[in-house]
């Protein structure tokens, strides 16, 4: 038996149940005539092996394949094949015998199994002639009668299977190849396991495909319950959770830790999961001197039929940084042209060790992952330029993506990309926030990576080209890492200007925690160094930030005197949306201040120069203040106008930050004009947003007005 069977001997991995990582599924209705075997005297072949003790899950795969027979029950004529594919130790063997044993009723005339040892530790692949002879014989056919040719035997095999309603599993299949001189005609049922996808089943012998995933949560939870004892598993709970955390639903690994802490005597669970919790001993705590229960060894024998270019990619994608990858990442993590690259992930795909989602997106598992960086030792020159590379593409790509989102910020230098590396191309500032949204784990890896390396100037240009997508988008504790790392690697760098923007933007991501001791140290930091290396435009900017600072301190007079500052020095460097926006700034602290005519004042004149400017983000900032002010003066129905124009600016621009706030003063002005469904549907909509963003002070606030009731404020 393959190691999928095995195992259930060794480690018990058949309490974890099977897990089917694709499939097809194509068969025929079974005849309901008797039993011709049985009539006539002829063997009846009972070679399955046992029933899996102890499974638990997969209820839906089963459910598809049971249905599947039901539904061509009664049509006659044509052969039932199941091709089920996975990665090994992922439980194909035990989904098949499972289904198999549940359906016993249908296969009277026997049932006939052979492990084909595509993938074995010491077996070459059987070939199909000696399979035929192997079947033959269990059907009591004459030896004398068994011809040498190998089609001879084959079609003999054929004919006296044709009317038999039999079951034929061919287990641990290298290809479709092997498989194809082992299908009978008829009325049998087939079933098929392999690591490879046996896509020409689909193609020449009509079979549907049918793809399942590792064991849900629940399912690999009831697997350690069934072959540990609820009363062991409730007893650690922390360990339990690390336990099925590090497993990732994968059942050989589920069984291998289940059989260690039961072969032990009296083991604490969490000593089991200390091992896994650490990477470096993780692959050696899921190993053993027996193959059969040991992940890399089980993992091993799918390589052997991996080309070497495919080796490498293997190898490669395992270092790459995020949880998943795209084709475009992909090719300048590998060197490879894109269509290159798309073959050869589809053959690693092909082969299971790789997963492609509905977006495209490619994904290891967890330890399939672990495997592939820890086995396949690339030499350091190819790890650090398939790295360089791959950094690159999400440096240059996110680059051009925020010049989409933002094109009034200005710019920085960026060195040319490595050779091998094509930015993606994005059409516009949709795509672009579509892209962040898609790439933001990934980005982050890729900025752990180049922290890592000491790659100082990549460290900061990520900070910097995440900066615009972290503020809109509310990731403020991902903003405050990233600018934190930027900081550091300033120190390194040779133009003082990066000093003083990483600080000036590390206090901002203080600021926005309410982390107010450590923000006025950055910013404070920040104007010593503008002003020491006589930067106006840096010292304007910082005056502008800590004019924010001390708004959100409440310190309204003191904001102003700062905005002020920042305004006078964009007038002096003719520098207007700046201007324009610094200007909105001081009206919306007089307005704070109560001078409401002032202010109004100050905010009309910078939305006409945001409007000038076909700035919209600084248009959404001034229409937004003026519906603050319209509001406190008492002018409701003009504040809503004001609010929802400024609220449809930042939908468009994908700025979910700036809207929560926006939909949260909405429902004021609503509230006071007794238009309470309107203003409960606004503090929803604030108060989905705020839980999203973590701000939970202001998320309590607003759960606060819609508990009390809808008033106005």
């Amino acid at each position: 038996m393959t190691e999928d069977a095995t195992v259930h001997n060794q480690v018990g991995s058949a309490d974890i149940g099977p897990v089917v990582q694709a499939g097809t599924i194509r068969h025929i209705s079974l005849s309901t005539a008797p039993a011709r075997a049985a009539q006539q005297g002829v063997p009846v072949p009972r070679q399955l092996p046992p029933v899996p003790a102890g499974f638990v899950g997969r209820a839906d795969e089963l459910a598809r394949l049971s249905a599947a027979l039901d539904e061509t029950a009664g049509q006659g004529g044509t052969v039932v094949i199941s091709a089920l594919a996975g990665a090994g130790g992922i439980g194909k063997t035990w989904l098949a015998l499972r289904c198999a044993h549940q359906h016993l009723d249908r296969f009277p005339d026997g049932q006939l199994f052979v492990d084909l040892h595509g993938f074995s530790p010491a077996n070459a692949p059987l070939d199909p002639p000696v399979v035929v002879r192997r079947f033959l014989d269990a059907l009591g056919v004459d030896p004398g009668r068994i011809p040498a040719d190998p089609d001879a035997r084959a079609a003999l095999f054929r004919s006296l299977v044709a009317d038999r309603r039999m079951l034929i599993l061919l287990d641990n299949a290298i290809d479709a190849t092997q498989v194809a001189p082992l299908l009978p005609g008829g009325s049998c049922t087939v079933l098929v396991t392999s690591r490879r996808h046996l896509s020409s089943l689909v193609i020449r012998r009509g079979a549907h495909h049918l793809r399942v995933g590792v064991l849900a949560p629940v399912e690999a939870r009831q697997a350690l319950i069934t072959r540990l004892g609820a009363e062991r598993v409730a007893a650690e709970p922390d360990a339990v959770e690390e336990l099925l955390a590090y497993c990732g639903g994968f059942p050989l690994a589920l069984g291998i830790v289940a059989g260690r802490a039961r072969t032990t005597p009296d083991p604490p669970l969490a000593e089991l999961a200390a091992e896994l919790r650490d990477h470096a001993t993780r692959l050696g705590a899921l190993d053993s001197e027996d193959p059969s229960a040991s992940l890399p060894a089980t993992l091993s024998w799918s390589l052997r039929t991996l080309t070497d270019e495919q080796a490498r990619v293997f190898g490669l994608l395992g270092l790459a940084p995020g949880p998943d990858i795209s084709l475009a990442a992909a090719a300048g993590l590998t060197g490879l042209s894109t269509t290159r690259t798309r073959v050869v992930l589809r053959g690693l795909e092909q082969s299971c060790l790789l997963d492609r989602d509905a977006a495209g997106r490619y994904r290891m598992h967890d330890l399939v992952r672990l495997y592939a960086t820890d086995t396949h030792h690339l030499p350091d020159d190819l790890a650090d330029a398939a790295l360089r590379r791959v950094v690159d593409f999400y440096l240059h790509t996110a680059y051009a993506a925020d010049r989409l989102l933002h094109p009034e910020r200005p710019p920085i230098r960026v060195d040319p990309p490595v050779p091998g590396v094509h930015a993606r191309t994005l059409s516009n500032a949709a795509a672009a926030m579509s892209w962040f949204d898609s790439e933001h784990a990934c980005l982050l890896a890729a900025h752990h990576t180049a922290i890592a390396r000491g790659w100082h100037h990549t460290v900061w240009r990520l900070a910097w080209v995440l900066r615009t997508f972290h503020v809109r988008r509310g990731h403020r504790h991902d903003r405050l890492a990233v600018w934190r790392a930027a900081v550091a690697a300033a120190a390194y760098l040779p133009d003082p200007g990066s000093r003083t923007l990483a600080h000036r933007f590390l206090g901002l991501a203080y600021v926005s925690l309410g982390r107010h001791k450590e923000a006025i140290g950055h910013l404070d930091r920040a104007l010593a160094l503008a002003e020491q290396h006589h930067d106006t435009a840096e010292q304007a900017r910082t005056h502008q930030m800590a004019a924010w600072f001390w708004g959100q301190r409440g310190d309204h007079r003191r904001a102003l005197d700062h905005v002020t500052r920042a305004r006078d020095l964009y007038v002096a460097l003719d520098q207007p949306v700046p201007a324009a926006e610094a200007l909105n700034k001081a009206g919306w602290f007089t307005a704070r201040l109560g001078d409401h005519d002032t202010a109004r004042a100050h905010c009309q004149a910078a939305l006409d120069l945001h409007r000038r400017h076909h700035n919209s983000e600084g248009e959404a900032a001034a229409l937004e203040s003026l519906g603050y002010i319209a509001h406190h003066a008492g002018h409701h129905r003009q504040a809503i106008t004001h609010y929802r124009r400024a609220l449809a600016i930042v939908r468009d621009r994908g700025h979910t930050y700036a809207a929560a706030g926006i939909l949260d003063r909405l429902g004021r002005p609503y509230a006071a004009l007794f238009q309470h469904d309107h203003a409960r549907t606004a503090w929803r909509e604030a108060l989905d947003l705020y839980r999203e963003q973590g701000r939970d002070e202001d998320a309590a606030r607003v759960q606060r007005q819609l508990d009390d009731g809808v008033r106005p404020q």
